[in-house]
């Protein structure tokens, strides 16, 4: 039988306060006892102050203790005396007297253990030989002693083993009433703490349903699902922690199906072109001519350069792009990276500089074939977008630790809401930077995460230009070859 957390929270809180009442039920009877039993002894104290007056002012009277030496009698009717009601009995008397006349005094044998616990015959009388005159030998070892004294001299010795066990009927019903009164408190703090702990535990298991079918509606494809936050122990951080995923996981979705769709509506355009243009030449509409030709071919390298990107990219983003990280040095790999493109920048009208004074030495840990591709990624993206008569100046400056190169470029810019998502996949700013330069929004992607494998950062802002300003952060390398 299988039961819920409820009830098994339920019965373990229960099974904790059950083992805490017996321990205390426990302890509180043996504290009980013992303070008890303490009491009792304490009490018996001023008796033996009382019978130690009576032996002594009987002793001056009599002038020995022969008075009472092989008379119990006598002795028991001194002890009664001390205890004000109490009379002795008789036929404990005749006992005794018996044992006496049988020569078997004091009694050896014959008394039973409620007998030997009396008062007394647990007091001891000696002369002051230390001659036992009446008592237990067998108390000897654990009584007390005290002085008898007439006239500042000393006539005998007066002793009282304690009570190790109670013997007496009143104070035996008195135990057996605390004991039953005990019981009684623990069956009751039982029942409270079972009654208290099933409403405590569904208090406790309520947030945790409420996450159960929040978490069924949320493998259910409702990433709406949300929960409310009532408490601020572990159980309320659960529930935040759960809407964050939610949240993450509604992103991602709206996130893929905008991918979906803006894939889809990248591969159409180009495919449309080219379904058009065949169609033409089949139906006679147009020759085939190298115009024509160049026009299909042109829409081929676009669906070409779409699939390579998202190639690219899905590789980046499994984790599956080969790193071989060496010393590099960076100045090398970004000459090598310009030098192509200064034909290209000509023919467009556009101005390309560059300024590396002082960084020629300066090495990276890095990829000197994925540090091509960023820059020229990096390259091309400011070719395509920047308009005719502009400009693009390359620098790098060097931190603590951090080589930082820059791209600024000139006019048309970005909006600043827009910079935040220039890194998304397939966003471009439409209103700046459109479709009809080419591209498919992917490039910056693809930087974004060659940059974040060399652990750098990569961020965009206003260029000074007026167009956009890349910000690529590098940490340096030590002479060891390893990140700084």
């Amino acid at each position: 039988m299988q039961f819920s957390i409820k009830y098994k929270l339920t019965f373990a809180m229960l099974g904790g306060i059950c083992i805490v009442v017996i321990c205390m039920h426990l302890f509180g009877q043996w504290s009980f006892d013992r303070g008890f039993l303490r009491y009792v002894n304490s009490v018996e104290k001023p008796r033996l102050e009382l019978l130690s007056n009576t032996l002594e002012e009987t002793y001056s009277e009599q002038g020995s203790w022969d008075f009472l030496r092989d008379n119990p009698v006598a002795w028991l009717k001194i002890l009664a005396s001390t205890f004000p009601g109490q009379q002795a009995d008789p036929e404990f008397i005749e006992r005794l007297g018996k044992q006496y006349r049988d020569g078997k005094f004091p009694p050896q044998h014959g008394l039973s253990p409620e007998k030997e616990r009396l008062f007394e015959m647990r007091v001891l009388l000696f002369d002051t030989e230390n001659n036992l005159i009446f008592g237990l030998p067998k108390f000897i070892d654990s009584a007390e002693i005290e002085e008898l004294n007439n006239q500042d001299t000393v006539i005998g010795y007066l002793g009282l083993a304690p009570q190790i066990q109670l013997s007496d009927i009143h104070q035996l019903e008195f135990v057996k009433r605390q004991k039953l009164s005990f019981i009684l408190i623990a069956a009751g703090m039982l029942v409270v703490a079972a009654l208290a702990t099933l409403p405590l535990a569904n208090r406790m298991v309520k947030p945790i349903r409420s996450l159960t079918s929040a978490t069924r509606d949320l493998a259910a494809g409702r990433y709406g699902t949300r929960t409310k936050i009532i408490r601020s122990d572990e159980l309320g951080q659960l529930s935040g922690d759960f809407n964050v995923l939610a949240t993450t996981l509604e992103q991602n979705e709206r996130a893929r199906r905008q991918w979906t769709a803006d894939i889809s509506h990248e591969l159409r355009t180009p495919l449309a072109v080219l379904r058009g243009e065949i169609e033409a030449l089949q139906d006679k509409v147009r020759d085939i001519t190298p115009h024509t030709l160049d026009t299909l071919h042109d829409e081929v390298m676009h669906l070409t350069r779409l699939v390579n990107d998202l190639y690219e990219l899905s590789l980046s983003d499994l984790g599956a792009l080969t790193y071989k990280k060496a010393d590099t040095n960076v100045v090398e790999i970004l000459q090598k990276a310009i030098k192509p493109f200064e034909s290209r920048f000509l023919e467009r009208g556009l101005s390309l500089k560059s300024d590396f004074s002082g960084m020629e030495s300066v090495c990276l840990f890095a990829d000197q074939e994925r540090l091509l591709q960023l820059f020229t990624n990096l390259l091309e993206n400011s070719l395509r977008y920047t308009d005719a008569g502009g400009e693009l100046e390359i620098r790098a400056d060097q931190g603590h630790d951090i080589l930082t190169v820059h791209f600024q470029d000139s006019s048309p810019g970005v909006p600043k809401d827009d910079l935040p998502r220039l890194f998304d996949r397939l966003f471009r700013a439409e209103f700046s930077r459109n479709r009809a330069a080419g591209g498919a929004g992917l490039g910056l992607s693809i930087c974004k995460n060659i940059v974040e494998a060399h652990d750098g950062r990569i961020s965009a802002q206003t260029s000074p230009h007026g167009g956009l300003a890349l910000a690529i952060e590098f940490p340096l390398v030590k002479s060891t070859g390893q990140p700084s």
